[in-house]
């Protein structure tokens, strides 16, 4: 396995922040408008080469109240889906994971299927360390944002309900 490459300059800038919050916008658009015809991929670092499945995950902000929605990358577990909460190595959790805290029942899209009703919950140490080593195969940038931040990056099991 290749050694974490070291973090880019500016990963946590105003600009990138906004792209990344535009692009996950209208990743959400065409994944909605083509069923996830379109949209269901991430083809981006390491899913260049490996193209990773992506869902769209509804949740309602805790201290707002607005609903959100947020294309995240996916691992199928069974009749789980497991999604990390990496936001690229930056240092905080990012607002979604706040929000399923709080609001753990929830839906999800895939491809093909508009909505699935999940209960969130976040991975105990021992299904984390589990988990871990397929989230890596699955997409090999996780790697390099867990050697990028000092947190333990979240990973959360969403459960057919």
């Amino acid at each position: 396995m290749a050694l974490p490459k070291e973090k880019p300059e500016g990963l946590d800038k105003p600009i990138v922040v906004k792209i990344i919050k535009y692009g996950a916008k209208a990743n959400v658009w065409i994944f909605r408008r083509t069923n996830g015809r379109i949209g269901a991929k991430w083809r981006i670092g390491a899913g260049w080469k490996k193209p990773v499945p992506v869902l769209l995950l509804e949740h309602v902000g805790r201290k707002s109240g607005t609903r959100f929605t947020t294309p995240l990358l996916y691992l199928a577990d069974g009749p789980d889906l497991v999604i990390v909460a990496s936001q690229g190595g930056l240092p905080k959790n990012p607002q979604w994971f706040h929000n399923l805290v709080a609001a753990p029942d929830t839906v999800v899209a895939l491809p093909r299927e508009r909505s699935r009703p999940v209960h969130a919950r976040v991975a105990d140490a021992a299904e984390r360390a589990a988990l871990w080593p397929r989230l890596v195969e699955l997409y090999a940038d996780f790697a390099n944002y867990e050697a990028w931040t000092d947190r333990e990056i979240p990973v959360v099991i969403l459960e057919p309900r």
